[in-house]
């Protein structure tokens, strides 16, 4: 793939988190749907779901040499359809598929977390990955309410542990995005002619990606006092479902770059939520760093947000996001230093300020973090740090040398 993150470091996952990988072909996929290697019982439920909650948008966006017929849209919802309940089975298993004689099959790989390549060796030919990733990182699909999985866009194994840790910090779902473009408030202005306010004074960073963006991040769940929220899954209600779907479209994929066709989420998130972005990088050298920023999405007036959208793919699902600035000089100076500072085009983002959560967990993992807008009184680290020295961001870095990744050498 074309960023390093999509390279799996094994030696990185086996010593510092314990976690062994397996690679396995995209063509296990084509495989399972040719060879009918899923639940065919299940399939045909999944199919009347899909019928009657995934809205299809009209295609603007493809030219008549791209536009799918509706045979091929068709077939295009069975075959994404399947492949939502292969990436499942793959990680989990399925006993169903005993039954039909697949013992190897049911078993699964007892995955927390996993991603699927897709360009363009894949995507060249068959429908791409985006449903199957977004249905399988949202809290529900067509077999109800559920905890959602961890599933990463262009197998980007570092925003997949990432959305990993996001995970296992808030019991909810995780928004996997490309870290796209800083929309200044001059050019806002200039571009639509409105003045930013509120949250997005500053401008913002738009976050949007084809894959793997939940559809948790609608905000359409809501709080008891009417705030949007991504709840956990056991706080999930049907009306919640409901509504997240009705605030969803599927767009035919963009056939300039997706010639398999397939369909993407195409939503705008709303409600102004508390979220934090991070993102594992590895450096030649230093090995891995954590960077995170706090901040909120923000709302913008729809005719705003229809005119900024048409500079980019509006098939896609948008996320403003505006990170807490701090008044000194630093990443954290305006918004788009954060953006600059950023170290790869994805990035993690889970709800709720969980920046000292998330610290905390890399002084375990002995991962230094680089970046954070996370006031000091906030912050917990092992009081070993103060052995390495008071300027805590060099302690960081110094006790984390030291001792080495937590279940071996690296």
């Amino acid at each position: 793939m074309g960023i390093a993150g999509s390279i799996v470091d094994q030696d990185f996952l086996q010593a510092y988190l314990s976690m062994r990988t397996e690679v396995i072909d995209m063509s296990e996929i084509a495989r399972r749907v040719e060879e009918e290697i899923y639940d065919p019982h299940e399939f045909a439920l999944a199919k009347e779901w899909v019928t009657k909650n995934c809205i299809e948008a009209e295609d603007t966006v493809n030219p008549p040499e791209y536009q799918r017929s509706k045979t091929q849209r068709d077939s295009d919802w069975d075959y994404c359809i399947k492949m939502v309940m292969i990436g499942r089975d793959l990680m989990i298993g399925n006993p169903v598929l005993a039954q039909k004689g697949f013992i190897e099959e049911s078993v699964g790989r007892n995955a927390i977390a996993a991603g699927f390549q897709g360009q363009r060796q894949w995507t060249d030919h068959w429908p791409n990955g985006d449903f199957m990733e977004t249905m399988l990182t949202s809290s529900f699909d067509w077999n109800g309410i559920r905890e959602p999985f961890v599933m990463a866009t262009e197998n980007d194994a570092l925003n997949g542990i990432s959305m990993l840790f996001g995970k296992l910090l808030t019991n909810r779902a995780q928004i996997f995005s490309d870290v796209r473009t800083y929309w200044s408030p001059v050019a806002i202005e200039r571009v639509t002619g409105w003045k930013p306010q509120g949250r997005a004074k500053d401008g913002f960073i738009h976050l949007i990606n084809s894959g793997a963006t939940t559809l948790d991040a609608t905000g359409q769940m809501k709080d008891e006092k009417g705030h949007s929220v991504m709840k956990r899954f056991w706080d999930i209600e049907a009306a919640d479902v409901d509504k997240t779907l009705a605030a969803t479209q599927f767009s035919v994929a963009n056939g300039g770059y997706f010639r398999g066709g397939g369909y993407s989420s195409t939503f705008l998130t709303e409600g102004e939520m508390p979220v934090t972005m991070c993102r594992l990088n590895l450096v030649k050298g230093l090995g891995p760093v954590l960077q995170l920023a706090e901040g909120w999405t923000c709302d913008i007036p729809k005719e705003v947000f229809e005119q900024i959208n048409k500079r980019t793919d509006p098939t896609w699902p948008t996320t403003w996001f505006v990170p807490r600035l701090l008044d000194q000089e630093g990443p954290f100076k305006d918004v788009y230093s954060v953006m600059a500072a950023w170290g790869a085009n994805h990035g993690a983002i889970s709800y709720g300020h969980i920046g000292a959560d998330l610290i905390t967990l890399a002084s375990m993992l002995r991962i230094p973090v680089n970046m954070h807008n996370v006031a000091s009184v906030d912050v917990f680290r092992p009081s070993a740090w103060n052995s390495f020295g008071m300027d805590k961001e060099g302690a960081d870095y110094r006790a984390c040398a030291t001792y080495g990744p937590l279940y071996g050498a690296y």
